[in-house]
């Protein structure tokens, strides 16, 4: 491991936005324990029900994992009556994704404590001030394609 200046890390943001997260996800993971299902199950639904008829592979794609994890995950998701899967219009080998209203009602449940939260944390921001949140969150996304990310063993 190359050596890292501790001066240089900003501590305070990191364990905010691990507690943020952490807590962000935990009125949704209370929801979805009581169904037997968890976070790989909020995801598929969450951007199935924003992007209906969204191909399978777009939905690799967004959520980067392998097609394993989300056969899983979608078959449960189908078998419980959240998701239905079709063939496309014109390519019948597309397998487009929609929800049903019983998945779209789980959705709009996971996402509505969420978005009081937000609205909570928000609640005497300026027009601006909410913009720079969203700014500094987009900025927030994405693999920096320069950084070398060491091998580790968490194990």
């Amino acid at each position: 491991m190359p050596p890292v200046d501790e001066a240089q890390i900003d501590f305070e943001s990191i364990e905010l936005l691990f507690f943020a997260y952490r807590d962000f996800v935990s009125d949704p993971d209370a929801i979805l324990a009581k169904i037997g299902m968890g976070r790989a199950h909020h995801r598929v639904v969450y951007f199935v029900c924003r992007n209906p008829g969204m191909m399978v592979a777009d939905l690799l794609d967004t959520l980067q994992i392998t097609k394993q994890s989300l056969a899983r995950v979608l078959k449960k998701l189908i078998e419980l009556g959240y998701i239905r899967q079709m063939a496309g219009a014109k390519d019948r080998r597309q397998r487009r994704l929609y929800p049903t209203l019983a998945g779209r009602e789980l959705a709009l449940a996971l996402c509505e404590p969420q978005s009081v939260r937000i609205a909570r944390a928000m609640e005497n921001f300026t027009p601006e001030m909410r913009d720079h949140v969203r700014t500094f969150l987009q900025r927030m996304r994405g693999r920096d394609p320069n950084l070398e990310i060491p091998a580790v063993d968490l194990d």
